[in-house]
């Protein structure tokens, strides 16, 4: 038996609860993994609380990521032992994922923990981290160097903003923070932000085109906020999207794109291959500065997470929430 968070949806209705679980219940796969840390992310909040129909299937432990160490493998990439990482692949949603002690899994799902990383400092990383570092991956590609001007994140006091900021800023860039939350200009700066902006700049309904200011973007936000960021971005300039904190909608407009030749990327941390995945971990590994980490993450335990769960999707919660799902 193993704790862990279980999502049921019957006649009685959809519920998530802490419960004790029977090993023989877990979902099919070639490795299982004893889970030492997991992460609360917004699409998990969605999952908890049912606000959106995140999983697919029932029973479910929710939970997109999680680090642990190799406990049986059939897999021959793994073996007893080993430290790993998993981040989406659909787990939390059509698989069980890491709001548990044990998971079993897909070894191809899974990637080595790096060296400088504690599986602890990978949670706070997590997901989020991991799709803030391919967010500043698509924005080098594309070519915006730190003196090509300033680069804007939204959502900036969520797991991906502060992430974006951390690394960004570490890398050179003039980074600017949009947040709704003015008292958190303190924080934003600590992690190198170098000016901050009310997200109601970005949020209304705006023009298909606006003063250019943005060399490019990271934005986990979408809707009107992403439509504003894209108008505002100047010529043959780039924009990472990777949420949709805001809405799924885009009430935008082709001008951007064919007056300015800006490049929206659309930034996909769930089904990225393996090569993507061991990319982007690497360059967390060289580029993240591992003390801010502290700044942008608290610990938690299981018996914590429904209920932090729906403070996230009200907004109310700062950075990362690493779960120890061992307490």
């Amino acid at each position: 038996m193993f704790k862990g968070i279980l999502i049921n949806k019957d006649d009685a209705g959809y519920r998530a609860a802490l419960q004790e679980i029977d090993e023989a219940q877990l979902p099919e796969g070639d490795v299982t993994v004893r889970v030492e840390w997991s992460t609360l992310n917004y699409k998990d909040g969605l999952a908890i609380t049912g606000k959106s129909p995140v999983v697919r299937r029932f029973p479910m432990v929710p939970g997109i990521d999680f680090a642990g160490t190799v406990s049986a493998s059939s897999h021959p990439k793994w073996q007893v032992g080993d430290q790993v990482i998993l981040n989406g692949w659909g787990v939390g949603e059509t698989h069980w994922g890491g709001l548990a002690q044990v998971a079993r899994v897909r070894g191809d799902w899974l990637v080595p923990l790096p060296k400088a990383f504690s599986t602890r400092q990978a949670m706070a990383i997590g997901t989020a981290g991991y799709t803030a570092m391919l967010c500043v991956l698509a924005l080098e590609r594309h070519g915006i160097k730190p003196a090509d001007g300033e680069i804007l994140v939204t959502g900036a006091n969520g797991g991906v903003g502060s992430v974006a900021i951390a690394l960004l800023a570490k890398l050179g860039y003039q980074v600017v923070a949009s947040t709704g939350r003015a008292a958190e200009e303190a924080h934003l700066k600590a992690l190198g932000a170098a000016a901050i902006i009310d997200r109601n700049e970005l949020s209304a309904p705006g023009k298909p085109l606006g003063k250019e200011r943005w060399a490019g973007v990271v934005d986990a936000v979408g809707s009107h906020t992403l439509a504003n960021a894209c108008a505002t971005t100047k010529y043959r300039g780039a924009v990472a999207a990777c949420g949709l904190a805001q809405g799924m909608d885009f009430p935008s407009s082709v001008a951007p794109f064919i007056l300015r030749g800006v490049t929206l990327y659309g930034i996909d941390s769930v089904m990225a291959p393996l090569a993507v995945r061991l990319e982007a971990w690497q360059r967390l590994a060289q580029d993240l500065d591992i003390a801010k980490l502290d700044e942008i993450s608290r610990e938690i335990g299981l018996n914590e997470v429904l209920a932090v769960g729906a403070e996230l999707l009200e907004g109310k919660v700062r950075g990362r929430v690493v779960v120890d799902v061992n307490r």
